[in-house]
């Protein structure tokens, strides 16, 4: 470990990753700093992606799939089951472990060099200006100079935080979500079920993600507005009493995950946030692996180009915001209304357009379809979802 770089990237999940390698890649001095001992662990989502969203960046591993998902279940307040099937999209159940290890490797082969076991405990600054960060590494306290901070510090970014950034979030627009993985049930291959509903999770859903044979990620995301009244934990296991009360726990987690705007300001002088960090996570279904590595990638390249240009200033690190802002702000915008509308729906009304919905053959439901029916009493908001599908 150097004393001095031109940028550290703390946190090495995939936004970090893909921050450090675009980064590095333009001729950038780039360090990635990550506090656990192992990149990849311990596992914080659902894991699940999209192919065309991952191989913007990277091409796909077959090592990186624990299950190809061709079709979705969605299950209604009254139990009805809706099959999708996925039109002109393969989704993945990651290993997660395994791909955000590879994805640091492949900064690493960018250039980028990559530490674990290095807690960054605070800012460093020289005349009032951010210059470098206080790293507690193997038990050894340093102090690494940089001309710039890229934070891929996750939804509790401390480095934003530290840097003046507002990243706080109405408890409204912050999920409290629970997940275990499970083994010894019978899981429908190929295939992520969802349950809606205020029984199953209120503001949110739960989620059946498979990962092989009688194996699989269940979870539940709630508004934090009903976590008051009831634990996402308590929701999950009377979830799973009730429906796989034989099932083994392998691991559990526990967080939250905000379903809000992107922060508006995710740069000052000598700082960027990028991923979970700037709440650059999708608001209807909680995602957050693609966002964070195209924001990552965003973050990279404009940070790399602050120093071929030797400034760092707030005013040039905005290309970064407008680069964002080009990209993907705005349909995260519209997926915020949706979400808001979805969140507006009862359990009736949830059920009604569940019993729409079924009377249309397999072969012609879409997701859009379901998308679209349930904007019954958002009606101008079907514009946008038409937009969010067809990409216009």
């Amino acid at each position: 470990m150097k004393s001095k770089y031109d940028i550290i990237v703390v946190g090495g999940g995939p936004g970090g990753s893909m921050a450090a390698k675009y980064a590095a890649e333009n001729g950038a001095d780039v360090c990635l700093l990550e506090k656990t001992r192992d990149i990849g662990y311990p596992v914080r989502c659902g894991e699940a992606v999209g192919h065309a969203g991952v191989t913007q960046f990277v091409e796909m591993q077959d090592s990186w799939i624990a299950e190809k998902i061709n079709s979705c279940t969605l299950v209604s307040p009254n139990g009805v089951k809706l099959d999708v099937p996925f039109a002109n999209e393969t989704g993945y159940i990651l290993n997660r472990r395994i791909f955000d290890y590879d994805l640091s490797r492949i900064a690493s082969k960018a250039g980028a060099q990559i530490f674990t076991k290095a807690h960054v405990t605070g800012l460093v600054y020289k005349d009032d200006n951010i210059c470098g960060v206080n790293v507690n590494h193997l038990g050894e306290k340093k102090i690494i100079k940089a001309k710039l901070i890229i934070g891929a510090d996750g939804v509790d970014s401390r480095i934003g935080r530290w840097a003046g950034l507002k990243t706080t979030t109405k408890i409204r627009d912050m999920e409290s979500c629970m997940q275990y993985s499970v083994s010894n049930i019978n899981v429908r291959r190929n295939n992520m079920t969802m349950f809606v509903g205020k029984n199953y999770a209120p503001g949110g859903y739960l989620w059946i993600f498979p990962k092989g044979d009688n194996f699989a990620n269940i979870g539940l995301g709630i508004s934090g507005v009903y976590s008051k009244e009831k634990s996402a934990k308590k929701y999950l296991d009377e979830f799973m009493d009730r429906e796989f009360p034989n099932a083994s726990i392998h691991t559990s987690m526990c967080g939250g995950c905000p379903v809000a705007y992107p922060i508006k300001k995710p740069v000052s002088d000598n700082i960027i946030i990028v991923g979970d960090a700037a709440h650059h996570i999708n608001p209807v279904t909680g995602g957050g692996i693609t966002p964070a590595m195209k924001s990552g990638m965003l973050g990279g390249l404009v940070a790399a180009d602050a120093i071929k240009n030797n400034d760092v200033s707030e005013k040039f690190l905005n290309n970064y915001v407008k680069a964002i802002d080009k990209d993907f702000t705005k349909r995260h915008k519209t997926l915020y209304k949706i979400k808001e509308a979805i969140s507006k729906l009862s359990d009736d009304d949830i059920n009604g357009i569940a019993n729409k919905i079924d009377s249309i053959p397999i072969e012609k439901r879409s997701l859009q379809k379901v998308f679209m029916s349930s904007m019954i009493k958002k009606p101008s908001l079907v514009i946008d979802v038409l937009r969010v599908f067809t990409g216009i």
